[in-house]
C-alpha cells in the first residue's frame, strides 16, 4: 500500500485514513479470493503478551482487515465480505472503482459511511505490485 485518503463528504476535507504511509497489502487469488490487511506504520506494541484494555482499543484502531470474495466488472471491483476486523462489514458488498496504470492499482470506493469513524466519505487507496 503506497496510500490511504479520505474524503469526508460534509467538509470535504482529507486526511490520511491510517496514517501518511500506511503498511498494508491487497491480495486476489486465482480461485476468487481477496485479502486485505493494513495497518498504521509505527503501532506501539503492548507492555506485555496480554494487552490492556486501552492498548486492545489503540492496536484495534491501527488496524484494517478483511477476506472474502470477489468479481471484476469492467472497472469496478466488489468484495463480498466473508469476514472482517469489523464484524460490521461481514455479509456486506463492498464497491470500489480502480484505475491499473503499470505497477500501480488505484481504488476510489462509492460513498459509504466509514467503518473507522461513522462518517460518509470517499475513500482514494493506492497500491504498488509487489514481487
Amino acid at each position: 500500500m503506497m496510500s490511504w485518503r479520505v474524503e469526508d463528504l460534509v467538509t470535504r476535507e482529507t486526511s490520511d485514513a491510517l496514517g501518511a504511509e500506511p503498511a498494508g497489502y491487497l491480495t486476489y487469488t486465482p480461485d476468487g479470493r481477496v485479502m486485505v490487511l493494513v495497518l498504521r506504520r509505527g503501532r506501539k506494541p503492548p507492555s506485555s503478551l496480554l494487552p490492556t484494555d486501552a492498548e486492545k482499543a489503540d492496536l484495534y484502531d491501527t488496524i484494517f482487515a478483511y477476506a472474502g470474495t470477489f468479481s471484476v466488472d469492467h472497472e469496478k471491483v466488489a468484495h463480498r465480505i466473508d469476514m472482517s476486523w469489523n464484524e460490521a462489514w461481514s455479509g456486506t458488498d463492498q464497491i470500489r472503482f480502480f484505475s491499473l496504470k503499470g505497477e500501480t492499482l488505484t481504488y476510489v470506493g462509492a460513498p459509504a459511511r466509514s467503518p473507522m469513524n461513522g462518517r460518509d466519505c470517499v475513500h482514494t487507496v493506492v497500491f504498488r505490485r509487489s514481487h
